[in-house]
């Protein structure tokens, strides 16, 4: 059965379509991934701060410990 050149463009357009969708869905994955790390890279910051101001309170209090 040879397909008529109607065929042919209807089966390359539905997988150019089926294409674009694939595509899509890999976007979609990806932005996902994408945002999952950037709320553990926001976690992370949030922690990395709070030890900077531990550690600031620390150095504030040895010095004035030497001072006196």
């Amino acid at each position: 059965m040879a397909l008529g050149l109607a065929e042919l463009t209807l089966a390359v357009i539905i997988g150019t379509l089926a294409a674009i969708v694939y595509s899509l869905r890999v976007l979609v994955l990806l932005e996902r991934r994408i945002a999952k790390l950037d709320e553990n890279i926001a976690k992370l910051t949030k922690k990395v701060l709070k030890e900077e101001v531990k550690i600031e309170k620390m150095t504030k209090k040895s010095k004035r410990k030497k001072i006196k």
